[in-house]
């Protein structure tokens, strides 16, 4: 996120920001219970690594094969009152030959003002607000266990996450997971995407973002999709010009798209389905906060 003033604004799909600031030790504790430092029973921190590490990587494949309708709400507040709003609904889905597509359903002239949207929120939002950290990507981060904790009713494994090098024009999570102890998926995120950018000699160069959390719940009685993105924090830009921020992103209507897809789970081939995905009503869902 940039102030506005120091280039033009600009408006592309799925515009939103995430970037780097202090990451506190407490996370949104809406629905968490107290935090239990102990080490896990009958396992190890590293068994636990490994094995939602896998599933994550099961997953970022299975989320490429649903569709579904992202609604993003971007706003900037004075106090308590909304002054600037980008709004965003697309859905997610696939053209005839089967390939990602994005097709915008709701897009109002945005009214924001005091700040301008970048590229990188657009690759934020996308690949940043959902976090995964699979198989794959877990040797770029520093992975710290800190204890078990109930999220609802949800049983969890609790792990403070931190990249251990920054490669120049790459961007990462930092923050806090929360790990379901039956699935081994990750619940919920708290966090930043890192770098921040601080630039006071040349303030038009800075991109600054809040903290967010987003919220999973088990969809098709396998995954753990995220539906809801919340964020309301104050940047703080150079020359003391300091903006307070809310965004908002809702993800729903998951459903699997059926021609030639192969979706696994722990290995095994799930069948094709084209009537669409349902959460599980079987198993305990962690609620995100009515807003």
């Amino acid at each position: 996120m940039k102030l506005h003033g120091f280039a033009p604004l600009r408006f592309l799909p799925f515009l939103l920001l995430i970037s780097c600031l202090a990451i506190p030790v407490l996370a949104d504790d809406r629905g968490e219970g107290p935090l239990d430092p102990s080490q896990p029973k009958d396992t190890t921190v590293e068994q636990i690594i490994q094995k939602f590490a896998a599933k994550e990587k099961d997953f970022r494949t299975a989320r490429e094969q649903y569709t579904y309708t992202q609604d993003v709400t971007v706003q900037t507040l004075d106090g308590d009152t909304v002054d600037g709003q980008y709004h965003q609904v697309s859905d997610i889905l696939f053209d005839n030959t089967g390939h990602r597509i994005e097709q915008v359903t709701f897009a109002p002239q945005s009214s924001l003002e005091r700040v301008t949207m970048t590229q990188s929120d657009y690759d934020d939002i996308r690949h940043r607000l959902p976090f995964v950290l699979t198989s794959d990507d877990i040797g770029k981060y520093q992975v710290m266990y800190v204890g078990k904790q109930k999220e609802d009713e949800l049983g969890t494994y609790v792990f403070d996450i931190a990249p251990k090098v920054m490669e120049k024009g790459e961007r990462y999570f930092q923050g806090r997971i929360w790990v379901d102890d039956h699935d081994y998926q990750i619940v919920k995120t708290y966090g930043e995407t890192v770098p921040q950018v601080h630039n006071p000699k040349h303030p038009e160069k800075e991109n600054l973002s809040p903290k967010y959390t987003t919220w999973r719940q088990q969809i098709d009685d396998k995954y753990w999709f995220p539906v809801y993105t919340y964020a309301e924090d104050t940047l703080h830009f150079s020359g003391n010009d300091d903006v307070k921020m809310r965004y908002i992103v809702k993800y729903k209507n998951y459903k699997r798209y059926g021609a030639k897809s192969k979706i696994t789970y722990e290995g095994q081939e799930i069948s094709k389905d084209d009537s669409g995905a349902q959460p599980n009503s079987g198993t305990p869902q962690q609620q995100p906060p009515k807003q």
